[in-house]
């Protein structure tokens, strides 16, 4: 896809988004079944079924997907579809780009060992590796503007109002 395509492709809904504000709040959605018999949840991707489990430094069997994980791999998703997304608006001439992101867990926090342990991640670090002959300025807005629009990044970034409900 080029940057025509893209534009061509992208141009009405962000006319429409513009034009009706509220015809962009779009409700995503996750639904899971936890196992009555493994510690596990059946979640369905609506293209395959996958099973999250115990991270072995819980337990685990390292058999079943980590939801820390899997977190880390929507970031890479996320981060990897909008990079190219905004290469193309750019006419960005980007080869070959593999994104990365790792972060860093104290298990002693998910297992309450010790209450002055954080649950969840301490630190997440996004990184790119970009086969290009672009000069660094235009890198730099490249890896800026997939930051801004990376819905993932930003839902880390700037944490969105959570809440729970239990219904019977």
């Amino acid at each position: 896809m080029d940057a025509q395509e893209l534009k061509a492709l992208q141009g009405p809904l962000k006319d429409a988004y513009r034009d009706n504000a509220a015809s962009a709040l779009i409700t995503l959605r996750a639904r899971g079944a936890v196992d009555d018999q493994s510690i596990s949840c059946k979640i369905d991707t609506g293209r395959a079924l996958l099973t999250a489990g115990l991270h072995p430094a819980t337990g685990g069997t390292g058999l079943e997907l980590c939801s820390g994980d899997m977190l880390l791999e929507a970031l890479v998703a996320c981060a990897g579809v909008t990079l190219r997304a905004v290469a193309t608006a750019l006419e960005f001439r980007l080869g070959e780009a593999v994104v990365s992101a790792e972060g860093d867990l104290d298990f002693r926090g998910t297992l309450g060992v010790t209450r002055d342990a954080p649950v969840g991640f301490r630190a997440i670090r996004l990184g790119f590796k970009l086969d290009t002959d672009e000069p660094q300025e235009r890198i730099d807005a490249l890896v800026k503007l997939t930051e801004r629009y990376c819905v993932v990044f930003q839902t880390l970034a700037v944490r969105p109002e959570l809440s729970v409900t239990v219904q019977g």
